[in-house]
């Protein structure tokens, strides 16, 4: 009858509780401890009624009324006793979302066992979700990473472990507690799995959207305490290196998940890093050359190999390994053979990828409508491709076409270039990096022509443009054509691809009448160069070449330094991201055999922004442009400069930029169609000060009458291109 009693009046005080009538319960627990003063439950739960009543102080006091009469061996059960009950009722607020009084009542269980690990992971989190903004400085007081460091017994909630790390790494990824706090942790991480799926995520966020690949990759080194041989972390660690510009480590870690990689496809991008790296620092010629050759070879294992089936992550990895070949031979023709094929497997992957998972993109065509264009890229930022194709946005004509403007990966940084795009994009969609949710995007949008302005550079907006989330899909400026079978135009010009390329395009190209590409002009600041600096005497001829190592093909700088003998006084300055030894050696060993003295070259840094590195170009007499892979961006402002240029045309696309660029620009003086010719010019403009002049003067004139310059004129032929490929498209519709 008393237990019955005891019963009745605990649930009483446990319904009041929960119905938050506080003094009530109390009420009926001191009258409990008058009874039964020794039952020590009684005092926890009074204090903690106390507690919720803001009687901080009084609670305190009567949860230390058993601990000053109990015995030593009876110390702990009670301490245990104590925090059982206030664990309860911080998870039931929790549970509530009432934060604050969980975070609360945690902290007096802190109090009581302050190297409680799981409760301190706890605090934390709550700290975190009421958006503490001291957070960081109270995880250095309740000493986290001192506890984790130090103490190898205790027992430690995996999973509340993981969804601590996961929110510290989403929120504050560059503080430098962060990164100790994950070296801390990975002893007591017993599903390396699980801590990946949050790691990997966070250090490419890192990476590539926060531009920190250094600390990027200091995260993944960590990892591979537990993983040495992790194959994927292994993967980006490489691309964090080599976009950190540690050339050397990047090479290194490409080499091996080369050695570790097995399936074709995996030895297929691990065939890309290392290219990517030895081509990235310049001057690894013979390396470069060998591994391009088993990329091919591999690249023909994996056609004649189909079908495989792959998941996703490994089907995104097929079409960006093709960026390397054309930098190293000009054979679009047996280029595009194997490209396209590998293009056709990645279009069909994708679509059956998401055939499984139910996306259809079909939709039905309404023409009582302005034609809605939408521009996909990771590139509108601080980018060649950014500052080229702003012109378009600038002029395009709004009361004929809605403009849509999709980042890829919009960063949260200062970047000028990706602030003017979102000012002048139209319909502004600041994504991330999930392809299938771009996709959904514009199709959502009604989207009627997509532009993709990446082609293969990002695997993302590949697998944008497979999924076909608009009827008309084009590929312009990027790069050259991805071979995509979703993407139904190329746009070329008149000069930019040879009469015959259509034979080995699988996109039609769509020719503009004169340009592909066409600005208003650039910014440019003050000139920080100085001949008499760098030790240059004034009346000398002065040669530039400003490409990144990427470009760096031994052929032409044989020419170079042919065309620098052979010119009296002359000097070559070399500018570009590359490393600096290796492409030092690269060009001292070929001047060598040419019989030039390496004390005529002279290797610049890179400037601090674009606007100083174009007034910096006036330093050259003549600026030697790259082959087989020539420069765009780095031409347009050699020309707009008013600076003789001298390129060499071939057969790709990469090839004929300069050429056409220069066409467009009204000159043909520095043309060369052999490779002769280009030694030739490079000889004549060094000795001909007159003919160098009177192309300066030819292109400041063209400034204002040639198509280069003329990007409201290029808009509109743009346009005219869209609204008839509009047209034909609604013609085979109906």
């Amino acid at each position: 009858m008393v237990t019955d009693i005891k019963i009745n009046w605990q649930q009483q005080a446990e319904q009041y509780l929960i119905q938050g009538h506080y003094s009530q319960a109390a009420n009926l627990y001191e009258k409990a401890i008058a009874q039964e003063p020794d039952v020590t439950s009684y005092y926890c739960h009074l204090g903690l009624l106390l507690l919720l009543q803001g009687q901080e102080a009084e609670a305190q006091m009567t949860w230390m009324l058993p601990i000053t009469e109990a015995e030593e061996e009876k110390l702990q059960e009670y301490t245990n006793e104590l925090l059982k009950v206030l664990e309860k009722e911080a998870e039931r607020r929790e549970t509530l979302g009432e934060y604050s009084l969980a975070w609360t009542i945690r902290q007096h269980m802190r109090e009581i066992n302050p190297s409680d690990i799981n409760n301190l992971l706890r605090i934390l989190i709550l700290s975190i979700k009421l958006e503490n903004y001291e957070f960081m400085d109270e995880l250095h007081k309740y000493r986290l990473i001192e506890i984790l460091t130090n103490q190898e017994t205790f027992k430690i909630n995996d999973d509340l472990l993981i969804r601590f790390l996961e929110k510290i790494l989403n929120l504050f990824p560059l503080h430098p507690t962060t990164l100790k706090l994950v070296e801390a942790s990975l002893p007591h991480l017993p599903d390396y799995n699980k801590f990946l799926c949050i790691l990997l995520p966070a250090a490419m966020k890192i990476c590539h959207t926060l531009r920190q690949p250094l600390l990027a990759a200091s995260f993944l080194k960590l990892y591979l305490q537990l993983e040495p041989d992790n194959v994927e972390v292994l993967r980006h660690l490489a691309i964090f290196y080599q976009d950190a510009h540690y050339y050397s480590q990047g090479i290194e870690t490409a080499k091996l998940c080369c050695s570790l990689s097995e399936g074709l496809a995996d030895k297929i991008f691990a065939l890309h890093l290392l290219l990517r790296g030895l081509m990235s620092a310049g001057g690894y010629w013979q390396e470069i050359c060998e591994n391009c050759q088993n990329l091919e070879a591999t690249f023909e294992q994996f056609i004649q190999a189909q079908p495989i089936a792959l998941e996703e992550g490994r089907i995104l990895r097929l079409l960006t390994p093709s960026f390397a070949i054309p930098h190293i031979k000009d054979d679009p023709a047996s280029f595009r053979l194997i490209h396209n094929q590998v293009a056709e497997i990645f279009n069909n992957d994708v679509r059956a990828l998401a055939q499984s998972q139910e996306k259809n993109y079909c939709r039905k065509i309404t023409t009582n409508k302005k034609v809605k264009i939408g521009y996909v890229s990771y590139a509108f930022r601080s980018h060649s491709v950014g500052w080229l194709a702003r012109w378009v946005f600038k002029h395009h004509n709004r009361e004929k076409f809605d403009i849509y403007t999709y980042f890829v990966n919009y960063q949260l940084v200062n970047d000028f270039l990706q602030d003017w795009y979102a000012r002048q994009g139209g319909n502004v969609r600041k994504l991330g990096m999930n392809g299938w949710e771009i996709a959904e995007q514009i199709y959502q949008d009604e989207i009627d022509i997509l532009i993709d302005l990446d082609s293969i550079t990002l695997d993302i907006t590949s697998e944008v443009m497979a999924l076909k989330p608009a009827p008309i899909q084009v590929t312009w400026l990027g790069w050259d054509a991805s071979g995509i079978p979703a993407i139904d135009y190329f746009i070329a010009d008149p000069y930019v691809l040879p009469d015959n390329a259509q034979d080995y395009y699988t996109e039609k190209i769509w020719r503009l009448p004169h340009t592909y590409i066409a600005v208003d002009g650039f910014e440019v600041a003050v000139p920080t160069l100085r001949r008499d600096e760098l030790d240059i005497p004034g009346d000398a001829v002065v040669y530039l070449s400003a490409q990144r190592g990427y470009k760096r093909h031994p052929e032409t700088t044989k020419w170079q330094m042919k065309i620098l003998k052979e010119v009296p006084n002359s000097y070559f300055l070399i500018k570009g991201l590359a490393e600096r030894e290796s492409i030092k050696r690269f060009f001292y060993q070929i001047a060598e055999e040419e019989g030039v003295d390496c004390s005529r070259l002279r290797f610049l840094p890179q400037d601090p922004s674009e606007a100083i590195h174009r007034a910096n170009l006036a330093i050259a007499d003549v600026v030697l442009d790259t082959y087989p892979y020539n420069g765009a961006t780095t031409t347009l402002e050699t020309l707009w400069m008013g600076i003789p240029l001298v390129t060499r045309v071939g057969e790709q696309f990469v090839a004929r930029n300069s050429y056409a660029m220069m066409v467009n620009a009204g000159i043909t003086e520095g043309i060369a169609w052999t490779d002769e010719e280009y030694i030739e010019w490079g000889v004549r403009l060094g000795k001909d000060t007159a003919l160098r002049q009177q192309i300066s003067w030819k292109l400041r004139q063209s400034k204002q009458t040639a198509p280069l310059w003329n990007g409201k004129q290029f808009t509109l032929e743009m346009e005219k291109a869209y609204e008839q490929m509009w047209q034909i498209y609604l013609e085979k519709s109906s």
